[in-house]
């Protein structure tokens, strides 16, 4: 089955509804950047979030970038998405390892204290900026508070990756639930009670439920109605071409210094690790 993400509404458009399955996409993040376990399951989060919030976007060449800054072992980590579903990002330490928490692997340890980010650029003179804080440095959770603080919409950010012994992509995905503002007190105390009673996404994605079935359990008999599918895929537009641009921006001088040395040299994307070897006849030719 192909990752996608679908978008639906319920109680009669009181809710808006997103929820999808990205194991590919993450497995894919996870051989690019050669992560540890720790790094893909952080990673992978943000990448679902990512991919189901870039679906959220009006215009096929709208931007949506999250980025979390913390002071952990991780390091910053960065996701790209559009509103076709594709989704790629980095970490600063891919391959940070730390002691397992209560059993399971410590994600908040790793990204510590520090400010989620969401930029989007929707083709405006200036892209929009929402900070928060990241109050649990789980992910989820630190989404849910963004979209309540920053966009003022009351939400619930649910995500999961499972991993398999051998360090493998085993399933990935979530949801994202959002009340519309016409939402009335009974429905806002129905769904809250809805939220409240599932256990974690992790066990929802263990049971293989798809997205369809995943937003059913949750949302029950309040009249789910999915309007829309889009497949989902970890993509980066980068080229040589651009990469070529970023070396030329270094200035006249250091590309002098390049020269000078009389050696090739290699430059890697960060969010997909494809690397990019230059002559130093290219480098001339820059010059």
């Amino acid at each position: 089955m192909k990752d996608y993400i679908v978008r639906g509404i319920a109680a009669d458009g009181q809710i808006r509804v997103f929820a999808a399955t990205a194991k590919d996409v993450v497995e894919t993040a996870r051989q690019r950047h050669e992560m540890s376990p720790i790094a893909t399951v952080a990673l992978g989060r943000l990448l679902t979030a990512g991919a189901m919030m870039g679906t959220m976007m009006k215009n096929d060449s709208d931007i949506v970038t999250i980025q979390i800054k913390g002071n952990g072992p991780i390091g910053t980590m960065t996701v790209t998405a559009d509103a076709r579903g594709r989704v790629k990002g980095f970490v600063s330490n891919p391959g940070v390892m730390l002691p397992l928490k209560d059993g399971k692997l410590d994600i908040a340890g790793a990204l510590g204290i520090g400010v989620l980010s969401v930029i989007k650029d929707i083709g405006l003179r200036e892209p929009y900026v929402g900070d928060t804080i990241l109050v649990t440095s789980e992910i989820g959770d630190d989404l849910t508070y963004y979209f309540a603080a920053s966009e003022q919409v009351p939400s619930s950010v649910g995500l999961g990756v499972l991993m398999n012994k051998d360090n493998t992509v085993a399933q990935a995905g979530g949801f994202i639930i959002q009340l519309m503002p016409d939402a009335k007190e009974e429905t806002v105390a129905e769904l809250e009670k809805r939220i409240g009673e599932v256990k974690s996404v992790t066990e929802l994605l263990e049971q293989g439920m798809t997205p369809e079935e995943i937003l059913s359990h949750i949302l029950g008999d309040m009249g789910l109605e999915i309007l829309d599918k889009t497949e989902t895929q970890f993509y980066c537009n980068c080229s040589k071409e651009r990469v070529a641009k970023a070396v030329m921006s270094i200035g006249r001088e250091e590309l002098e210094q390049m020269i000078e040395e009389n050696k090739p040299i290699e430059v890697k994307c960060h969010f997909c690790n494809t690397a990019y070897n230059f002559s130093v006849d290219e480098l001339k030719a820059m010059f």
